[in-house]
């Protein structure tokens, strides 16, 4: 694999993924408690052999820059080879412009690899959750004398709109594709992750072709490219939805989960900082959940995946739910059914995620369906607070933002900056708040008294 260059897309913003994406590029978004995203990708080019990596980013590039580093946790810190991270500039003769697609980013950067020695040039999705061997892969194209070589995968019929589909020959030949079909022939679909021939690439890029799915592939295929499909029975999962990502997180708890992190012969690589190990106190209660290191543990903690320095504080309940790192919550609060991004604090007897999943929310209607609440970077729930389902907590909210005591279902919180203190209007995109009539926030708080329990009142 020493021939073998690996360019990996980082740059995509992750509209998708809601406030999760808000504050940085998608692969950079945590997962699994411990990891980013990209470190599946990474792991499975240091795994392959695969040692000449470029990164490309663009949106919010800091967290992943940050993560990144030299490339030492992958081994790729080195004199030869090792890690690029590139991002787009401005060059004479050229549109100021940030990249327009998928094949335009290594359009933009393709004097680097003309000038890299070698013949092979993978090209790689940094925002999907995968283990797989380049190796066969690359064995593959070269068997074929392929220009370019797709990795492909079947999905559910009903799912392959989604992706480009195509259909193979019997030696494997591409002979035909759609891409993002409204009907699609087959459920045989593209996994965004190529094998190129150099002196291919070179030739099929062009200012025109701003996308390897919708134009180079296609062009490839009417310009008669010999172009091969690889079959891929390995995990491989697209968390670019909050759903889809919540569902991968929780996958990881069952008895014998599909990505197997426990598995020393293809260890998934990270960047780590050194914390204590985890502390489950004496008044803890663990069940099927993933605790990472730096967690203090006193409360009860069900089905939950938690990354390092999450601290749940006596007589708090967390279940069904993700923590990102360093968040806090506090005594007698509830989080059920929510993803919670890093640094969060959650006040005393405070419940997130309650009610029931009858309304989409306001801001998000296409994102936010599905009953999970998402709470933003650095945000602070106050004490007492109940908060619905499918509701959205911006970054950085303050207390002060919370009107009343009950937040229902579909609402969307957002932080009011001190030069905005206009009036607080409800509903539609303007709204901050959906408070709850009289009767309903009376019953909640006597339901406080008691512990905090989901609510059916809370809709």
């Amino acid at each position: 694999m020493k021939r073998v260059v690996a360019v990996i897309l980082a740059g995509g913003e992750g509209e998708r993924l809601s406030l999760l994406s808000a504050v940085r590029a998608k692969p950079a978004v945590p997962f699994a408690g411990k990891y980013r995203i990209i470190d599946f990708t990474l792991s499975n080019c240091v795994n392959s052999d695969v040692d000449n990596v470029i990164v490309l980013t663009q949106y919010n590039p800091r967290s992943l820059n940050d993560h990144l580093g030299a490339g030492r946790p992958w081994d790729l810190d080195r004199t030869t080879g090792g890690i690029r991270v590139l991002q787009p500039y401005i060059a004479r003769n050229r549109p100021t412009e940030w990249y327009r697609g998928t094949a335009d980013a290594v359009l933009q950067n393709i004097e680097t690899l003309r000038q890299m020695p070698f013949d092979t040039v993978l090209i790689l999705a940094g925002d999907h959750i995968y283990k797989m061997d380049y190796q066969p892969f690359v064995q593959a194209h070269r068997r074929h004398r392929a220009d370019v070589t797709v990795a492909v995968k079947q999905v559910p019929i009903g799912e392959a709109h989604r992706f480009g589909v195509l259909s193979l020959g019997e030696n494997d030949e591409v002979t035909d594709w759609q891409e993002k079909p409204k009907i699609p022939k087959t459920d045989l679909a593209s996994l965004g992750i190529y094998v190129f021939s150099k002196r291919a690439l070179l030739a099929w890029l062009s200012e025109e072709r701003t996308d390897f799915g919708k134009h180079v592939i296609p062009a490839m295929l009417a310009g008669g490219a010999r172009v091969y499909g690889y079959h891929f029975d390995g995990y491989w999962q697209d968390v670019g939805t909050i759903e889809s990502y919540w569902q991968a997180n929780m996958a990881l708890l069952d008895d014998h989960p599909a990505l197997d992190l426990y598995d020393r012969e293809w260890v998934i690589h990270t960047r780590s900082e050194e914390r204590a190990p985890a502390r489950i106190g004496p008044t803890a209660n663990v069940h099927r959940s993933l605790i990472s290191h730096g967690c203090q543990i006193a409360g009860t903690v069900e089905r939950s995946v938690l990354s390092p320095g999450v601290r749940v504080d006596p007589g708090a309940v967390v279940r069904d739910s993700v923590i990102m790192f360093d968040t806090v919550v506090r005594a007698g609060a509830v989080v059920d059914h929510a993803i919670i991004d890093k640094e969060v604090s959650i006040g005393p007897n405070a419940v997130v995620g309650m009610g029931t999943n009858d309304r989409p929310n306001s801001v998000e209607p296409d994102r936010l369906t599905s009953g999970i609440t998402v709470v933003g970077k650095r945000a602070m729930i106050p004490a007492n607070v109940r908060i619905g389902r499918n509701v959205r907590i911006d970054q950085d909210v303050r207390t002060a933002d919370f009107v009343g005591r009950a937040v229902r279902s579909g609402a969307t919180i957002q932080h009011r900056r001190p030069a905005a203190t206009g009036a607080r209007r409800m509903g539609g995109k303007a709204m901050t708040l959906e408070a709850l009539d009289v009767g309903s926030v009376a019953s909640l708080a006597s339901a406080g008294s008691s512990g905090p329990k989901p609510d059916p009142q809370l809709g």
